[in-house]
C-alpha cells in the first residue's frame, strides 16, 4: 500500500493518502454536484464556492464521517439514520463557520419551510439522505476501486495536491477576511 513515508507508521500514512485521496474525490464530486444543480435550479453552472477552485470541502467531510461510521459495529438501519443526520449536521456547521468567519452566506434556506438559521432545511436534508445513502453503498465502492488502481500515482502526486488545496484554502482566506465585515448572500 503505497510508499513507506519516513517517521510515519506505514498504515497511518497510507491510510491519510487513502482518505485524503477521497476527500479529494468527494470534494470535487460536490462542486460538480452543486454545479449541476444550479444549471437546473438557474440556468448557470457556475456558483460562486467558498473556495475558487472546484472544490466543496463539505462534500467531503460528510462522506468521510459517514465512512468511518460504516467501519464501526453500528447497525444498518442506524446507520441509514446517519446518512440523513450527517450530511444536514455537516451543512448546518459549514454554514455557521461561514457566516461567523466571513459574515457571508453561500446559501440560505430562510424562506424555506422547516429550516434551521437558514443553514438548513428539511427539504434539502431529504436531498442528502438517499444522496449519502448512494454515496456510501454505490459511489464509494467505485472510488474504492480507483484508489487502489492509482495508488502508485496518487501517493507520489498527493504532496503537490495538497499543496494546490492548502493555497487555495490560504488565499481564499485572506481575501475573503479582507471583504467588508457585512452579512451577504452570495451571488445577490
Amino acid at each position: 500500500m503505497g510508499m513507506p513515508r519516513p517517521g510515519l507508521d506505514g498504515g497511518i500514512a497510507a491510510m491519510a493518502d487513502e482518505y485524503f485521496f477521497y476527500f479529494t474525490i468527494y470534494s470535487f464530486l460536490g462542486w460538480a454536484l452543486e454545479g449541476a444543480y444550479n444549471r437546473y435550479s438557474q440556468g448557470t453552472f457556475r456558483k460562486e464556492g467558498f473556495l475558487k477552485g472546484p472544490f466543496k470541502p463539505m462534500y467531503g467531510v460528510a462522506p468521510l464521517l459517514l465512512l468511518a461510521a460504516k467501519n464501526l459495529p453500528v447497525p444498518l438501519p442506524v446507520l441509514l439514520v446517519l446518512t440523513l443526520v450527517v450530511p444536514t449536521v455537516v451543512e448546518y456547521a459549514s454554514g455557521w463557520l461561514l457566516e461567523t468567519l466571513f459574515h457571508r452566506r453561500w446559501w440560505d434556506y430562510s424562506g424555506m419551510p422547516y429550516q434551521l438559521k437558514g443553514h438548513i432545511c428539511l427539504k434539502f436534508s431529504l436531498y442528502w439522505w438517499p444522496l449519502a445513502t448512494a454515496c456510501l453503498y454505490l459511489v464509494h465502492p467505485v472510488l474504492k476501486l480507483a484508489y487502489i488502481s492509482t495508488e502508485a500515482w496518487w501517493t507520489l502526486s498527493m504532496p503537490a495536491a495538497a499543496v494546490l488545496f492548502a493555497g487555495d484554502l490560504l488565499w481564499t482566506w485572506r481575501t475573503r477576511r479582507r471583504a467588508p465585515e457585512r452579512l451577504e448572500l452570495e451571488g445577490n
